[in-house]
């Protein structure tokens, strides 16, 4: 093998990520894009981009939040084949889920979303944990996103924390945290249950 053959071999494949965030109007999908670009590019320097779309209502319409993360430019800001897919209902699982990678990860809530396409899968208590474990539905995003993030490592837990804390409104810091770091639980108590359906 010639010299430059060899280092060719070796050159890393740039990283590029792209994630999209479902489900209804009110939770908080919005947001989490935001929180979870500002992770990656506040706090771990990397490329990161975030768009949003929902329907007409305020409340209860279609919601999503799509984030793309990068060590090299981003040139198209908009997601075209997802790594990974938070579905919080049944609408945005099924709308969605075509558009994963042959090995994306699909993140369910598991008392929304009871019919499961084919590919590899995780249902988690989200909301529940969000309205039982945390006492608010309210944090139901950041306790998917502590989910999210414990599961991928697209970003680390700690600049997560960094940007939740910088983003959540003054006064409920404590409450999101205790729902980041319930998402973080779930996460490594189903780390191994990741279903290939």
């Amino acid at each position: 093998m010639s010299q430059p053959e060899r280092k060719k071999s070796k050159e890393k494949k740039p990283l590029k990520i792209e994630i999209r965030l479902s489900g209804s109007g009110g939770q908080g999908m919005i947001l989490a894009g935001v929180i979870l670009a500002e992770a990656a590019a506040i706090y771990e320097g990397k490329n990161a981009v975030q768009t949003q779309s929902y329907g007409p209502e305020a409340r209860g319409g279609a919601s999503k939040s799509e984030v793309i993360i990068s060590d090299t430019e981003i040139l198209y800001p908009k997601t075209s084949r997802l790594d990974y897919l938070l579905a919080l209902n049944q609408v945005s699982c099924d709308k969605y889920a075509r558009d994963l990678k042959d090995n994306g990860l699909l993140i369910v809530d598991q008392d929304a979303v009871e019919h499961l396409p084919i590919v590899k899968v995780v249902s988690l208590p989200l909301v529940r944990t969000a309205r039982e474990e945390v006492g608010k539905a309210v944090t139901t995003n950041i306790v998917s996103l502590g989910a999210l993030v414990g599961l991928s490592g697209v970003v680390s837990r700690e600049a997560l924390r960094k940007a939740v804390l910088s983003r959540v409104p003054k006064g409920t810091e404590q409450l999101n945290l205790k729902a980041l770091k319930l998402g973080f639980k779930l996460a490594d108590e189903h780390q191994d249950k990741v279903t290939e359906l």
